[in-house]
């Protein structure tokens, strides 16, 4: 049995249908956890992002994921140990990217502050813009995100497209050049836009600390999409209010961002409730249909899971 969570669009639930039938397998679709957790014990694949699911499925022989981030697993949640993770990655580059391009461009053209100067029904035009134009830019993770978002930004003609990952391949040559993590800090002080889309790992947590928000240049833009813990949010905080960076977090270390948390009211800071990757969009939701499809024909067949999640690297 496939168990699906949630429910799908009714044209998606019939592609897993016939996908299934061939195969020799049954689907079921639940709303919510709680409507599928009677009929766990009978599921051997499950499509759906909550731990209580692999916690609950003994037969269990491989669970997708509909998010990229694999926060919420742990090694030892899978009732089954046997059990294989894989997760969505490659389903929001385009979704991220254009949200990354959004906030970016309301920052350098002041739109928060124009906002403001609107809703004040005032009549100002003076506030000095900047442009993504000969901009130096750094994207620390060159995955789908990544390279989805230096394609979009490459037609505003930066200075510099600069990508940051743990080896040094320059996937599909879309970045200028292409630095290992261990050096970050070189490329830091040139650094006007930076681009943040890693996973929330040991490896990534307060990569970019106290000292190295200081090696950025004054007036440099952070743009978070990745995960909140990769920043080290209260060092971010005081260069922002010492009116030195600017950023555009789209996720925090704890969220819901507590109401009484001081950033709702930092300077130099755009706030969106971690929804640059959300499954609203059609194509986002189309596109992890298919690639749950192209692995359960990996799955059915034998062959090893193309974006099978390594559990202790968390990615």
């Amino acid at each position: 049995m496939i168990i699906v969570l949630p429910l799908v669009e009714e044209h998606n639930r019939k592609r897993i249908e016939t996908a299934a039938a061939i195969r020799g397998f049954t689907v079921s679709c639940f709303a919510d956890e709680q409507e599928a957790l009677p009929h766990l014990a009978e599921a051997e694949v499950i499509l759906g992002q909550s731990a209580a699911l692999a916690e609950n499925a003994p037969r269990l022989r491989w669970l997708c994921t509909p998010s990229a981030g694999v926060n919420q697993f742990t090694p030892g949640c899978f009732a089954n140990p046997e059990a294989v993770l894989t997760n969505s990655s490659g389903a929001y580059g385009v979704t991220i990217a254009e949200h990354v391009v959004m906030v970016t461009l309301e920052m350098l053209r002041r739109q928060p502050e124009y906002g403001e100067i609107v809703r004040r029904r005032e009549w100002r035009r003076d506030l000095p813009v900047r442009s993504i134009r000969d901009s130096r830019i750094t994207l620390m993770g060159t995955g789908d995100i990544g390279q989805e978002t230096a394609i979009r930004l490459r037609a505003f003609s930066p200075a510099c497209l600069t990508g940051v990952n743990r080896g040094s391949r320059n996937p599909g040559n879309l970045f200028d050049r292409i630095v290992p993590q261990e050096q970050l800090d070189a490329v830091l002080p040139e650094t006007e836009i930076l681009v943040i889309s890693l996973p929330g790992t040991a490896e990534t947590f307060h990569m970019l600390d106290a000292r190295r928000l200081a090696m950025l240049p004054d007036g440099a833009l952070i743009v978070n999409v990745g995960r909140g813990t990769v920043i080290d949010q209260k060092a971010l905080e005081a260069e922002l209010r010492a009116w030195r960076l600017q950023a555009a977090l789209d996720v925090f270390e704890q969220e819901p961002l507590p109401a009484e948390d001081s950033l709702w009211d930092c300077p130099n800071l755009l706030i969106a409730p971690h929804v640059a990757g959300n499954m609203t969009l059609p194509y986002t939701r189309n596109r992890i249909v298919e690639l749950f499809l192209e692995d359960f024909e990996n799955y059915c067949e034998g062959k090893p899971l193309v974006r099978q999640v390594d559990l202790k690297r968390g990615y």
